[in-house]
């Protein structure tokens, strides 16, 4: 995989789209290759292709979809049209591919894959970004995402406007409903050893919260963020008059009930953050397709 160009991945997402991308392409052309091309079209056709978006969104991945087809063939030069976070129309075109027609056709899927996958990730984060445009407010992901593909699907929420949560267990500290379970829900105990642990120096501490009782106790216990979890707007609305009164630079979260019918709402409390799962467990991949432009014999 070639990686000469600027990329608006880090060097960690390119080893994992390096990674997946080998596994995509194992699994589609096995040993063989693709046999209905290799059988019907001459190794000499030539080929332009234009992957082409079929509704509006925004388009994340054209880089990996690159890379595809220089993993496919060396022979493939793929041009980009837009960069990642542009905003599409149907009809907008993308990218254009180029080279030995076999090699386009092999490459097809999977990049299509890649793009329509994390265009998708991106188009509903814009979606969730400008439901609450004029707040000041941060839409974040969660760690609700596909086994192996968290890298590139957090890269997609960036690509719509969106903020990334930790993304993992092992770069931020979240006490959650069952560590506080395990402590017999002593909030205070549960933050001070978080606090205490030699490997979590520098890290903020959150802890989530599901009662203006709990809230209480997070903020006298010096937390740094509050999750705010699936309370109704007068909680909410209450849980940041409290943060004002107590701890004002205490930043507190939404989380849980979020949709695009609610996520304004929730915003207009005056919340700092609003994390959404759905933003990649449940965005529908964008349609684009690839159609080609000419193709010629040599």
């Amino acid at each position: 995989m070639s990686t000469n160009t600027s990329t608006p991945l880090n060097p960690a997402e390119v080893a994992a789209a390096d990674t997946l991308i080998r596994l995509a392409l194992a699994e589609d052309l096995g040993d063989t290759g693709d046999r209905t091309s290799l059988a019907t079209i001459p190794a000499t056709a030539q080929a332009t292709a234009a992957f082409v978006a079929r509704s509006a969104g925004v388009v994340a991945g054209l880089p990996i979809a690159q890379w595809v087809c220089e993993a496919v063939s060396r022979e493939l030069s793929f041009v980009p049209a837009v960069p990642d976070g542009t905003a599409t129309s149907r009809g907008l075109v993308l990218a254009q591919v180029t080279g030995p027609l076999q090699a386009i056709l092999a490459a097809e899927r999977t990049a299509l894959n890649f793009l329509q996958r994390l265009s998708g990730i991106a188009s509903l984060t814009r979606q969730f970004v400008d439901a609450v445009r004029g707040y000041r407010v941060q839409i974040l992901d969660t760690r609700k995402t596909t086994p192996g593909w968290r890298l590139l699907e957090k890269y997609a929420v960036r690509a719509g406007g969106g903020t990334n949560h930790r993304l993992g267990l092992f770069d931020g500290i979240l006490i959650k409903d069952n560590h506080l379970a395990g402590l017999g829900g002593d909030i205070r105990r549960a933050i001070a050893a978080a606090r205490s642990y030699p490997g979590n120096a520098g890290l903020p501490v959150e802890v989530e919260v599901d009662s203006l009782e709990q809230l209480e106790m997070a903020l006298a216990a010096q937390a740094d963020i509050v999750l705010l979890d699936n309370m109704s707007l007068e909680q909410l609305r209450a849980a940041v008059t409290r943060r004002q009164t107590t701890a004002p630079h205490v930043l507190l979260e939404a989380s849980g009930g979020v949709n695009l019918h609610t996520v304004r709402d929730i915003a207009a409390t005056g919340v700092d953050r609003i994390s959404v799962g759905a933003l990649t467990h449940s965005a529908p991949a964008l349609d684009i397709g690839l159609d080609y432009v000419s193709t010629a014999n040599r």
